[in-house]
């Protein structure tokens, strides 16, 4: 199957220009996508677009992933309703950083033929001054075709600076680069970016002799309720594990609704047309065990397969009713760190478990889990309180090394829903 065939069936393609069909059948064609480095890793919504460059190696074509090293100091005014907020150099040039080490994780950089190429734009223009940008760059768009893309039109009522509106001139002359020096006549990305690509087609075939550029685009991604794709309730869903816990980002998936699930599927998984329709057709009464298998698959894609294990463990600890003591004992250090954050946990001195504190002295005084000795024996009473899935019978319970998992952790539950982890350090 080839490229484009691939993003339709995908659902994937949503506008192309005329003749790129046959320039991807002449051969292995080099096309590229610009990330700008405005937010500290990429998201989700990045992911599309990491997800159609590895379609578009996988079909045999050369990716590039062009940092945003310069075009991120401008801001891109697509999308927005309002000015940005500039970020600083230093903060743009940490983020941009740790996004290309992200996008090194997704694509293969070693492969014989059509290895995928990471350029950063700043490249470009480091060494131009305002004069020759103006005459060598802005000189080449009118002002009356750069108004009218939406990216601009939408923005004039509100107010739009000529800092962001010349962002269409340096990404056009991004593309007029990238088709110089590596013979990259593709540029992609989301279906708001169609006029700033189309900007970059229009300054190839005016500056280059025969210069013939192409683009494609691909639907923004929503969500069947119509809400933004890459939200949860707590905000953006990260690439970064510290910023979107690996455990969170599979339940964001387990969660979703299940008329998001034939999309998602096209979206993000590397299995064949074939294989997805008869998974689809396998599960059509248990959406539920697909969408397992779907949180699994991408879930390892991100974080890698240990951290999804960890995901794993963590949501059979939190909804796992069958889980005992045994099986708790077998989580690893790795597993138990990855829970402290996601249950409430608070981090005590090693020091306090020397004399052995009672169970009371622990949680009433030391942690707080429990507001008076009252409370606690009430719990007991109750049969409520676990520590580390064990009932606890005995109010003059005393705490030790013993008793750790790990040697550092303790889990207590009160009732079936509130769960803490105490780590010892």
């Amino acid at each position: 199957m080839d490229f484009l065939e691939e993003l339709e069936w995908r659902g994937m393609l949503h506008d192309k220009t005329p003749g790129i069909k046959e320039a991807l059948a002449s051969g292995k064609v080099v096309g590229y996508i610009g990330f700008d480095p405005t937010a500290p890793s990429l998201t989700i919504g990045n992911y599309v677009q990491l997800m159609l460059l590895s379609f578009f190696q996988k079909s045999g074509h050369q990716p590039i992933v062009l940092m945003g090293g310069a075009t991120g100091r401008i801001g891109d005014p697509s999308g927005k309703d309002k000015e940005r907020v500039l970020k600083t150099e230093e903060e743009l040039d940490s983020n941009l950083h740790f996004q290309l080490e992200q996008a090194k994780r997704f694509l293969d950089f070693d492969c014989e033929g059509n290895p995928a190429l990471i350029v950063n734009n700043y490249d470009f223009y480091k060494d131009m001054n305002v004069l020759e940008f103006l005459r060598k760059v802005g000189k080449n768009l009118t002002v009356s075709y750069m108004m009218s893309k939406d990216s601009v039109k939408n923005r004039l009522e509100t107010g739009l600076s000529f800092t962001e509106f010349s962002y269409q001139l340096l990404q056009a002359y991004d593309f007029q680069c990238l088709y110089e020096q590596y013979n990259c006549i593709l540029q992609m990305g989301g279906s708001d970016q169609w006029g700033n690509i189309t900007s970059g087609t229009e300054f190839i075939r005016r500056n280059i002799e025969d210069g013939k550029a192409y683009a494609v685009t691909t639907p923004l991604l929503t969500k069947s309720d119509g809400s933004k794709f890459g939200k949860s309730s707590d905000g953006n869903i990260w690439l970064d594990p510290t910023l979107t816990s690996p455990y969170k980002f599979y339940q964001y998936w387990l969660k979703s609704d299940d008329r998001d699930l034939p999309k998602f599927m096209r979206y993000f998984s590397f299995k064949t047309k074939e294989e997805i329709l008869q998974l689809e057709e396998d599960f059509k009464e248990d959406l539920q065990s697909l969408k397992k298998l779907f949180a699994e698959e991408i879930t390892k894609q991100v974080h890698g397969d240990l951290s999804f294990k960890s995901a794993q463990m963590v949501s059979e600890l939190i909804f796992n009713k069958k889980l005992n003591a045994e099986t708790l004992k077998q989580m690893s250090a790795e597993d138990l760190l990855a829970i402290s954050y996601e249950i409430p946990s608070k981090t005590l001195s090693n020091s306090l478990l020397a004399s052995s504190p009672s169970i009371v002295d622990l949680l009433v005084e030391s942690v707080g889990i429990y507001e008076s000795n009252s409370a606690l024996r009430r719990a007991i009473k109750g049969n409520a309180l676990s520590v580390n899935k064990v009932k606890v019978q005995d109010y003059e319970m005393n705490i030790s090394n013993a008793n750790l998992l790990q040697n550092q952790y303790l889990l207590v539950e009160n009732g079936k829903k509130e769960k803490h982890l105490i780590v010892f350090n």
